[in-house]
């Protein structure tokens, strides 16, 4: 991302009739939300310059959720071993058949601002950005919520193979209010997958988004809803910052 690149909203943008669909719906597509130089360049960061981590699910019968998150850089895998690897990738497939899991790649924003990592990076001025009064109080208006003090964010790659099983988002104390999706993906197709799957109570699909380029998806988190396989054929990445609107305190950097 270019030093002179501003992330800002777009100039007169109205959340008004926004708030009136997710009011109805508890759903809403908002597209354009940046400039076009800065939605490019945004695009650019995450597609370039990103040290991303993979990341999915173990059993672990002595953690307290009776699973561990597994964050492998690529110096971990690469230790691991291709074998290895290969085989629990495979138990990772076997457990999502029983809608248990999800694989992806990600870079932990929020850990990454609070604890230092990548210091001068340009991802962090997006943290800043999307914690900014200006996209907080855009979100307050979208949602109705007027106590949002913090969004939480992590940059996700999704490429051949990687899903999300379907799961809800209430949060342990019931913190966050609206989960959301900042797409910076151009050109996707529907039949490369990596939809966002929105579920009624029969799990039958209500709506199907796709991973459009600098549009906003602001959705209530207690609705079930997944992340559809990317196809073996799917001809680019699916790049996206997703995470929730929250009201518990805002936290300080370290």
């Amino acid at each position: 991302m270019a030093q002179d690149i501003e992330l800002t909203l777009r100039p007169g943008l109205d959340p008004a009739p926004f708030a009136e669909i997710y009011a109805r719906d508890k759903l809403v597509s908002i597209p354009d939300i940046l400039p076009d130089a800065a939605a490019n360049a945004v695009h650019e960061l995450l597609r370039s310059s990103i040290s991303w981590r993979l990341i999915f699910p173990e059993p672990a019968p002595d953690h307290p959720q009776g699973h561990k998150i597994n964050v492998l850089s690529a110096a971990d895998i690469e230790a691991i071993g291709r074998q290895q690897m290969a085989q629990r990738i495979q138990g990772v497939m076997a457990r999502a058949k029983d809608n248990y899991g999800y694989l992806y790649n990600a870079y932990p924003m929020i850990e990454a601002y609070m604890k230092g990592w990548d210091s001068g990076h340009p991802i962090h001025r997006l943290t800043e950005f999307l914690n900014s009064p200006a996209f907080l109080e855009f979100g307050r208006a979208v949602i109705g919520e007027k106590q949002i003090t913090k969004a939480d964010a992590q940059a996700t790659l999704y490429t051949r193979g990687h899903f999300l099983t379907r799961h809800v988002d209430e949060g342990y104390d019931r913190e966050r209010r609206a989960a959301y999706t900042f797409g910076f993906t151009p050109e996707w197709q529907p039949d490369w997958g990596g939809l966002l799957l929105l579920l009624d109570s029969n799990f039958d699909i209500q709506r199907g988004l796709l991973p459009r380029f600098n549009t906003l998806n602001i959705f209530d988190g207690t609705m079930v809803h997944a992340v559809s396989a990317v196809s073996p054929f799917a001809g680019g990445h699916r790049l996206q910052i997703t995470g929730w609107l929250r009201d518990d305190p805002p936290a300080k950097p370290s």
